[in-house]
This record gives structure tokens, sequence and C-alpha cells, in this order.
């Protein structure tokens, strides 16, 4: 009986969360009708279960599990050059017995983030990226009713960053509606990239089984979350379709497209290295402040703990069990506060059975997503120098996205939840 409870605790969390975001929402009487807001979790369900439970649908995706590690293992070769044995060569001295081979971060796994924005960038000018998102876009539109430019939003954001996506709708942003411009800044929130999706399922690679299809598939599933919870909060009708303007992102050559896409590759490789540094340091510095404060069940208050507390009750409505539930909020706090690949290296690094396997699946895919502070002020800066027109409204709606991100990716690790069995 109380495993059928814990199972179905993520409806929970689906209800609540609709109920806050529509109470936050710019004109509640707008709200979606009932059977659309129906429609958009049955499709969420839908996606799930064809993309985890139907044993083909997910070998496919599987095999983007084996492509990754085919340009893990180039990325290495690269590394190795450049790094030496810090960036994975063989190491010029023994190790003691029993020790493993040293993993620095910085030489081994972000190297993978400027091979990966090479990748993509020359897979746009080729064609077949922009093929894969048009199709997504058809999908998005026949399924949520949403116009072209926000379907071409949600196509892009798979593949694309918080900084890069935009670009493929500059000629848009001047005449679209305020609540198609909300859904373009939710979409970019409540995904996650390729090249970093790369970088985070590399990094999970050891604790989460196919940790690139899970990231794959959070991302897809989170999709009609983030137009469904844009809606709710900023009600509109707006239909901007795309036409035939010429798309934003391009490049001049094969050449042109990896020269440009190694250069924004460092640009995303330098930023992670210092907000990961940066991060890091403040939690130290916080943490040394809260040593003023007693003691807790024998142990030191610090801001991990803080958050634990603080979001698991959140996390237990998505289905984890309250007794993992402090670890889990824990890493929902850093990635909504902090940064989510900050709790993906804390969950990397937990102690073995923190978590059972269904809940780490939850925690997963509710941390999958680029929401957090640091992303809305590259999304407002991106969209307001693309758009100055709308410099001010995408400011005032960037917190929002915010809230609505955190909260599209916490309905995807609800859905997860509630179609995996323990």
């Amino acid at each position: 009986m109380m495993a059928i409870l814990q199972q179905g605790q993520g409806l929970i969390g689906l209800t609540l969360i609709l109920l806050f975001v529509w109470l936050l929402s710019e004109n509640r009487q707008a709200r979606p009708s009932c059977k659309w807001i129906g429609g958009a979790l049955l499709l969420q369900f839908a996606i799930a279960l064809v993309i985890v439970r139907v044993p083909f649908v997910w070998d496919i995706i599987g095999l983007a599990n084996q492509g990754v590690m085919a340009i893990e293992k180039a990325t290495l070769v690269g590394s190795s050059y450049m790094f030496g044995y810090a960036g994975g060569a063989e190491l010029p001295f023994v190790l003691k017995e029993g020790a493993q081979p040293p993993l620095i971060i910085a030489f081994q796994i972000l190297p993978l983030v400027i091979v990966f924005s090479a990748l993509s960038a020359l897979l746009w000018h080729w064609g077949v990226l922009a093929w894969i998102v048009r199709g997504l876009s058809w999908a998005l539109r026949k399924t949520m009713g949403v116009s072209g430019v926000v379907g071409l939003s949600g196509g892009a954001n798979i593949f694309l960053g918080v900084v890069e996506s935009p670009l493929v709708l500059r000629a848009y942003f001047e005449k679209m509606s305020r609540a198609e411009l909300f859904m373009v800044m939710v979409l970019a929130m409540s995904t996650i990239s390729g090249a970093i999706l790369v970088l985070y399922a590399s990094t999970l690679s050891a604790t989460v089984p196919n940790a690139v299809g899970h990231m794959i598939s959070a991302s897809l599933i989170s999709l009609p979350a983030a137009i469904l919870l844009a809606r709710l909060m900023v009600p509109g009708n707006g239909k901007t379709e795309t036409g035939n303007e010429q798309p934003g992102l391009k490049y001049d050559g094969s050449i042109d497209a990896i020269v440009r896409g190694t250069m924004e590759g460092v640009q995303v490789f330098l930023a992670v290295i210092g907000i990961i540094l940066v991060v890091f340091a403040l939690v130290a510095l916080v943490d040394q402040i809260l040593t003023i404060l007693p003691y807790v069940d024998g142990q030191a208050v610090t801001i991990r703990r803080a958050f634990g507390w603080l979001f698991a009750p959140l996390m237990w409505t998505l289905g984890v069990p309250w007794d993992q539930a402090p670890a889990a909020g824990a890493l929902m706090g850093t990635k909504t506060i902090l940064n989510e690949y900050v709790a993906y290296l804390d969950l990397s690094a937990l102690p073995e059975g923190t978590f059972d396997p269904r809940s780490q699946l939850i925690v997963v895919y509710a941390l999958c997503g680029f929401a957090n502070l640091a992303s809305v002020g590259l999304l407002v800066s991106t969209i307001g120098t693309l758009a100055p027109s709308r410099r001010v409204e995408v400011a005032g709606l960037g917190m929002k996205s915010w809230i609505a991100g955190n909260c599209a990716t916490a309905m995807t690790g609800a859905v997860i939840g509630l179609i995996t069995f323990s």
C-alpha cells in the first residue's frame, strides 16, 4: 500500500506546481482551457512513456551514448596533446597501490564543450541540425498549437544554449507577442543545449547508466511543460509564424563554422570554469559564516543542508521518499540558486546508496535545465541586445522565466517518477 502511495506521489507535485504558477499568472481569468491543459500533461506523459518505456525508441536514443563516447575519446586525444597527463595522457609516474588516476575536470571533461560546440556549428551549417530543429518545431505546432516562432525556439533549445538559440529567432523578436516572448524565454530555461548535455552526461556517466539518453529525454519531456507553464503565467494568443527571413544563425562556410563554433565553445569553457570556481568559493565562504550558528543533529549548518531543508518538501511531492528528500532538496537548491552543473557534480560525488534508482532518476530529470540566476542575466542581455526596443519588457520577464523554468523541470522529474517503478 505504501509503495502504491509513493508511486503516485508525483501527482501531488504536478497539482501544486500548476496551482502555484496559476496563482502567479498575469491574468488568471485568461488561463488556457482545462482540455488544453490536460492535453499538455498527457503529451508530457506520452513523450516520457514512448522514450523510456518503448525499448526500440530507448535503444535509438541510447545510440547517442555511443556517439558521445566517441567524441569523448577524440577529445581526449586533443586534451592529452595540449595538457599532457593533466589532460588524460599517460602518467609520467607510478601511482600508489590502489590509487586512481587523477581526474582534472578543467582539462579532461570541460574540453568536450569546445569540441561539441564546433561540431554543432558545423552540423548547423550543413543543415543537419536545422532540419531536426524544423522537425521538432513542426511537432510542437501540431501537438501544442503554438506559433511557428515558438515551435522553432523549442526545437533550437534542444541543441543550442541560452545565448545561441535566440540568434535563430533574431528576425522575429520585434514582432512576436508578449506571451510568445515569454514562452521562448521559459523554453530556454527548462532545457539544456547539446554541448552542455554532453558535459553533464560525461560527469554523471559513472553514476547514472546511459546518462546521455536521460539528458535528451529530460529536455524533450520538458518542452510541453515549459509551454504549459508559460501560458498559465503569461496568457496570450499571439501567433507569429516563421516566414522567409534569413535565419539569424548562419556561417560563411564549413571552416567558418568550425572556427566560430570553437570560439563560442571556448567562451562557454571559460565561463563554466569561472562560474564553478566562484560558486564553490562563495559556498565555502557562506559555510564559514554559518559556523557561528549552533549545531543541528550534531553537525554544523551549511548552505547545502539549508537548501536540503528548504527544498525537501518540493522533492517529496515529486516522488522522492522523505528519508532521501533532504539530499535531493540540497541538489535542487544548488541547481536553482547557483548552477545545475555544480548540482550534478555534487550528485556524482554522493555516497553510493544515497538515492534508490527511482529517486535518482527523479533528481537527474528535475535538475536538467538552465534555470539558474546566471542564465537569467545571459538570456535577458542576449534578447535585449537583439531587440533593443523590448529590453525593458524582457528584463521584467526574466525572473518569471526563472520560476517557470524550474517548475517545468520539476514537473519533468515528477512525470519520470510516475512512470518509473522501484
